[in-house]
């Protein structure tokens, strides 16, 4: 297992991102992948460039595209960014992509699900014959389409092909991480870490199992990553972990910083 840099992490303080440092920090920190979350004003050509002459790999590409929506028409300007993403994806040079599924307040989770899964099929022969492997992660949040491991089963099942990004924080906000990531192993290709700390009832934000979180630094919230790692060990996975940050009691550089230097200790 590789840890990996994740873009959305430091492009969350716009007052501190660029391209450029956000690189170097990855080299700094012996980070052997990246994570571009967006193409930040620069051609993918420039980034796959900019990728390799620090000598990492792109790793992902993760991108939104609105696909929720029950008929084909209204998913059809969402499918049309997946397959420019899919584009962006073979220059950067990367071998998959991450659609990121919120869910919405008018649309019951069950039926976002049935939407997205139906979106996606629609850019599933686009996809193989450019030789890109599409990805779902768990999503948090009550309306999220795909938290547990039934629902990305059930994706998966409906859609042969399409694998998950496992995302151990998320799915901790309706399961146990550790056993999600058992169930779903095989289908598994890439996997974000992340931490949250528990809130009083009606604070930040509310997940499927009616608990209350805001983003943590990993190691410092509630996540057993001790365990995740361990069930990934078992089952083989042998891939990238992206570092991921959503919380402010630290500059992104700072946690990335940390939880790296964590994460190798739990590894170790």
């Amino acid at each position: 297992m590789n840890l990996c840099m994740m873009s959305y992490t430091m492009a969350r303080r716009p007052d501190l991102f660029s391209v450029r440092g956000t690189l170097e920090l990855a080299k700094e920190l012996g980070l052997t992948g990246i994570d571009w979350c967006g193409l930040y004003d620069h051609s993918p050509r420039e980034l796959c460039r900019m990728t390799r002459d620090y000598g990492l790999t792109a790793a992902c590409y993760t991108f939104g595209a609105d696909l929720n929506h029950p008929d084909a028409a209204g998913r059809q300007a969402g499918v049309d960014t997946v397959k420019r993403g899919i584009e962006d994806a073979v220059t950067l040079g990367t071998d998959k992509i991450m659609i990121p599924t919120p869910g919405r307040p008018d649309v019951p989770r069950e039926v976002t699900r049935r939407n997205i899964i139906a979106g996606l099929r629609e850019a599933a022969d686009f996809a193989r014959q450019a030789g890109v492997t599409l990805t779902v992660e768990n999503f948090p949040g009550a309306l999220s389409p795909f938290v547990i491991a039934d629902d990305l089963l059930e994706a998966v099942c409906e859609m042969p092909g399409l694998k998950i990004t496992y995302d151990n924080g998320n799915a901790a906000t309706g399961e146990d991480p550790a056993g999600s990531f058992t169930r779903c192993a095989e289908h598994v290709v890439h996997v974000h870490f992340k931490d949250w700390e528990l809130l009083p009832e009606g604070e930040g934000m509310r997940g499927l199992d009616g608990r209350y979180y805001r983003g943590d630094l990993i190691g410092e919230g509630i996540i057993d990553h001790r365990s995740c790692l361990t069930a990934m060990r078992q089952t083989g996975y042998t891939g990238f972990i992206n570092i991921e940050y959503e919380g402010n009691k630290y500059t992104p550089e700072e946690a990335t910083r940390k939880a790296a230097t964590y994460l190798r200790g739990l590894m170790a």
